[in-house]
């Protein structure tokens, strides 16, 4: 077995960062600026007062700030967690679909609830969006113009069919 060694060497003193006052109200370390005094107009009066906000100056964000881009990327996280929960859940949901039927609606979704607590979580987001589909989504109206065209052919292809097969066979009689 090999033994390594790390050797820390003391430095007398970190000149570079020893707070220096640096231009109008900021301070600094070496040659950056770290804190700014913030101006503060009061809603109650008119007049301008220099608070010294020890907020630290970070340089090469943009626009936007350090939190802000935290923000940002713990948005992004949240995100990929959701997705690998629901991913879990829709494997779930898969594999329960494997052994239950979907032809009976409220019973699928019976069997769902009782399954488990996270396959209940399941059935009732089932539930919430089918509800949601049903009152915002399904187009009431293109139903009753399918429904009424579906009933006006089938009843004229049945009509077709029956008078094609009746005069023939009565015209060989």
């Amino acid at each position: 077995m090999m033994e390594s060694s790390i050797t820390i060497l003391p430095l007398p003193h970190f000149s570079f960062l020893k707070h220096k006052p640096h231009g109008h109200g900021t301070t600094a370390i070496g040659a950056f600026p770290l804190f700014k005094q913030w101006k503060h107009t009061s809603s109650h009066c008119h007049r301008t007062t220099l608070l010294n906000c020890q907020k630290m100056y970070v340089p090469g964000f943009g626009e936007a700030s350090p939190e802000a881009k935290a923000a940002k990327n713990l948005h992004n996280f949240f995100t990929y967690v959701a997705v690998r929960i629901v991913t879990a859940q829709l494997e779930e949901l898969m594999e329960f679909l494997e052994t239950h039927s979907l032809n009976d609606g409220d019973k699928f979704c019976a069997e769902l609830m009782r399954e488990s607590s996270r396959h209940r979580s399941l059935a009732m987001r089932i539930l919430e969006v089918r509800s949601a589909y049903c009152k915002r989504d399904f187009e009431w109206d293109n139903l009753e113009r399918l429904a009424k065209k579906m009933a006006d052919e089938s009843n004229t292809r049945l009509m077709r069919d029956y008078v094609l097969e009746t005069s023939h066979v009565e015209s060989e009689k």
